[in-house]
Order: structure tokens, then C-alpha cells, then sequence
């Protein structure tokens, strides 16, 4: 399940820590905006409590998740230890692992059709806890990638508020490989605006200094913090 990180040592790790944070800051200062604005979420998926630990170590606090099974297996114990660790889930979540996911995840960024969205209303109604909820618009409109498409942003929203009534804290999105990302991070911006949203989870190790600059206030970085993954 866990693939071998490169240089865990907690001193690499601290590094690499303040390295991503210096840049962060560095980008939101350039773009007129305060760094503490900003959540630098450390996508830990396939890597396990060796490469992880250091990083607790340096003060990271918040970490990113793809896979509901997998965090489950690595995350009560080391949120036991550590309780003021924050989970996100930034993968895509079937409806049947979603009592599993709101036992681990503060955050889903990844909402993207009305079967999860009314799955996490009728768990509401049997008194599980919401967690925050980012919807995932898939900017590129990329038939294999989940999402709701940019056109129909507007009304999904509509009906998570409105039908729903699930607060939405958050847009997100991931860019395709080989196009310009800051014309999705623009895009979803947008949506955001128009809609009252207030944050926005966009970027990666490739390109967070650019969704900082363009409105980011979730930054999800993976392997500049952890290494290739194996």
C-alpha cells in the first residue's frame, strides 16, 4: 500500500517543509495577499507513518488523502497521537464508503453529483456529523476525471444550497496535464465569485505558486514534500 519515500529523515523533512511554506509565502505576498490565508494540505497517499511522521515533526497538521481504505489503515493511530491533525479527502468517494469516510475525513474536497450529495443527506439525518464540503468542477471537462462540469457549476451549487441545504465551503479543481494551468484556476475562480464561494482547493507540487497567486486558499503538494513516490 505504501511506497517508499526518499529522505524522511525529520531534518529533510523540515526542509523541504519550510522550502514549499517560503514559496507559498513568497507567492501570496507578491499577489497582495497574507500567507495565513493559505492551508498547505500534505497529500500523503501510498506513503506510510515513516515518511509521515517527520513531517508532523516539523509542525505540518494537515494532510490529503486519495483513498478512503487506505487512510483507514494508517490514520486512527497516528491521529490518536497527534489529535490536532486536519484529514482531507482530495480522491473520488463511492456513496458506499461514505460512512467510512466521515468517521476519518474534517474535509471532502471532491463532491461532485447529486448520488453523493443526497447520501450525505440522508447520513445527516441519521445524525452523522458534516464534514466541509468543496465541490469538484472538472474545469477541463476531461471524460475520464470526475467533477461537475463548469456549465453546470451554477446550478449544482444552487441545489447543494438551496435543495440540500449543505453548505459549501469550497471549489476545487485539477487542471489538465498538458494545458495551461492558470486558465482553470481562473475559470474556477470565477465560478467561485459568482457564487459566493469563499475558498478554492487548486494546485499542486507543479503549480501551487501560481494558484496562490491566482486566489488558492488550499494548496495540495505531494511529492515535493514526500518524494517520488514508489
Amino acid at each position: 500500500m505504501t511506497g517508499a519515500a526518499r529522505d524522511t529523515s525529520p531534518g529533510d523533512a523540515a526542509s523541504r517543509l519550510a522550502d514549499i511554506r517560503g514559496r507559498i509565502e513568497a507567492a501570496a505576498r507578491e499577489a497582495g495577499r497574507d500567507p495565513r490565508d493559505v492551508t498547505l494540505v500534505a497529500v500523503s497517499k501510498t506513503f506510510g507513518e515513516e515518511a509521515i511522521l517527520p513531517l508532523i515533526g516539523a509542525g505540518q497538521r494537515v494532510f490529503g488523502e486519495n483513498r478512503v481504505q487506505e487512510a483507514a489503515a494508517k490514520w486512527p493511530a497516528l491521529r490518536t497521537r497527534f489529535p490536532d491533525i486536519e484529514l482531507h479527502l482530495i480522491g473520488p468517494l463511492q456513496t458506499n464508503k461514505l460512512d467510512d469516510a466521515l468517521a476519518l475525513f474534517d474535509v471532502f474536497h471532491t463532491l461532485d453529483r447529486e448520488k453523493l450529495a443526497l447520501a450525505l443527506v440522508k447520513a445527516r439525518e441519521k445524525g452523522k456529523a458534516m464534514p466541509r464540503l468543496f465541490v469538484q468542477v472538472n474545469t477541463g471537462e476531461e471524460k475520464q476525471k470526475a467533477g461537475v462540469m463548469p456549465q453546470e457549476a451554477d446550478a449544482f451549487l444552487a441545489r447543494c444550497r438551496e435543495d440540500w441545504q449543505l453548505e459549501i465551503e469550497g471549489l476545487m479543481c485539477i487542471p489538465p496535464a498538458d494545458e495551461e494551468p492558470a486558465l482553470h484556476f481562473a475559470l474556477i475562480d470565477k465560478i467561485a465569485r459568482r457564487n459566493g464561494v469563499a475558498k478554492l482547493s487548486m494546485g499542486m507540487s507543479g503549480d501551487f505558486e501560481t494558484a496562490v497567486r491566482l486566489g488558492a486558499t488550499h494548496v495540495r503538494v505531494g511529492s515535493a514534500l514526500f518524494g517520488a513516490r514508489g
